[in-house]
């Protein structure tokens, strides 16, 4: 008989079986750092996210190694502590006894005993004035400011103390020659007889004792005698410290359309006889196609007055205004083939050293003519065009002021 069952009644709860670890999982929720990651790779950012933790951590460890070592390594000593340590090790290396000095023997045969070492802190001993005349070998490359600057003297003191030698101009220096190097800048005067003291002082715009007490000139103030006729031998050579020379004119002289002929002592390409012509607009024009030197400036204080054009050797010469010639041909003084044109109103330019002329006495030019060809005749050390400019109202001016 089939056992009746109340439908009211509660049915028995079966056993439930437990897994200890799903227990315990339970019973322990996960980290906030772990559920965050998987929070993350749910939403597909997994990897963005593991790239942008190694970049952070990867900078900060360089700001920490920074950090170290400017803490560290590159800290700035403590001078006290350093000075300190010195002293330390000083007061431990310095001995406790006292000790006999020491006593230094000469050996056999040394007469100067013991040699002491050179001191590093050497005082240099003063150099002693000059107060002679010394000779220089030029040298190839040399010039009259060249040398002037080895010696610490003034451009014309080379040329007034080899005035029997350079005849002042400064062209005339070669390499070989011995020149005269004067211990201060002035003058080298050889003495003449029937000259006078008072005379020769006030050429050179210096006084007698000037002359006199110059230790290097061995006169003696008490037997020198009359200022008027001094005991010095003829040819003596003194120096004239601070004295100043002037320069003879002899080279190139004003040469007029009405006499060239007063010219006829520089050379055979003086002109003979009177011209009459076309004259000049005062605008002068470049003679050359080049615009800068290759050798002396205009420096009328080493007799100069020129300017030294660059060029190649046959370079085309321009008359630099219309005018008349009256000078053309060789110039025994240095200046080689050489060309002067009379532009009138006073005004004359002088081209020198060319290789070849093409023009005669007396010939009417006109500006931008070619005159003649860029040479390196005379005294010259290389193609060039020597040009002067000279006015009979401001005299030898300087060409760059004039040249457009």
């Amino acid at each position: 008989m089939q056992e009746k069952t109340n439908p009211w009644q509660r049915p028995e709860e079966e056993p439930v079986v437990t897994d200890p670890q799903i227990e315990e999982t339970a019973q322990s929720p996960k980290p906030a750092i772990q559920l965050f990651w998987e929070r993350l790779r749910g939403w597909g950012l997994g990897d963005a996210s593991m790239r942008f933790a190694t970049a952070l951590t990867t900078l900060v460890l360089v700001f920490l190694i920074v950090w170290v070592m400017n803490s560290v390594f590159l800290q700035t000593p403590n001078p006290s502590v350093e000075s300190a340590g010195i002293a330390n090790a000083q007061t431990m290396l310095t001995p406790t006894a006292t000790l006999p000095p020491p006593v230094f023997t000469a050996a056999e045969g040394d007469t100067e005993g013991f040699h002491r070492i050179a001191n590093l802190n050497t005082t240099l001993p003063i150099r002693q004035a000059r107060y002679q005349v010394i000779e220089y070998t030029v040298e190839s490359g040399d010039s009259i400011f060249s040398i002037a600057d080895k010696f610490n003297l003034k451009p014309e003191t080379i040329l007034w103390g080899n005035r029997y030698t350079l005849g002042d101009d400064p062209h005339f220096i070669v390499p070989g020659q011995t020149l005269n190097i004067l211990p201060v800048d002035g003058v080298y005067h050889m003495w003449s007889a029937g000259e006078g003291l008072n005379g020769v002082a006030s050429y050179y715009a210096v006084t007698p004792e000037d002359i006199i007490n110059w230790p290097g000139n061995n006169l003696d103030p008490d037997t020198i005698g009359d200022y008027a006729n001094p005991n010095i031998p003829p040819e003596t050579m003194l120096v004239v410290p601070g004295g100043r020379g002037s320069y003879t004119d002899w080279r190139t002289p004003r040469i007029s359309r009405d006499e060239p002929a007063t010219a006829k002592h520089l050379g055979p390409g003086a002109c003979t006889g009177s011209f009459d012509g076309i004259t000049g607009t005062l605008t002068f024009i470049w003679p050359s196609t080049e615009r800068y030197l290759s050798g002396y400036d205009y420096s009328p204080e080493t007799n100069h007055f020129a300017i030294d054009i660059a060029g190649r050797l046959g370079n085309p010469i321009y008359a630099a205004d219309h005018g008349v010639v009256v000078y053309a041909g060789w110039n025994d003084y240095g200046y080689g083939e050489m060309i002067v044109i009379d532009h009138g109103f006073g005004w004359q330019t002088l081209y020198a050293h060319l290789s070849q002329i093409n023009v005669s006495c007396g010939q009417e030019v006109y500006q931008g003519d070619t005159i003649g060809l860029m040479g390196s005749t005379g005294k010259s050390t290389g193609p060039h065009l020597h040009f002067e400019m000279r006015s009979d109202e401001y005299g030898r001016v300087n060409p760059w002021d004039f040249l457009k």
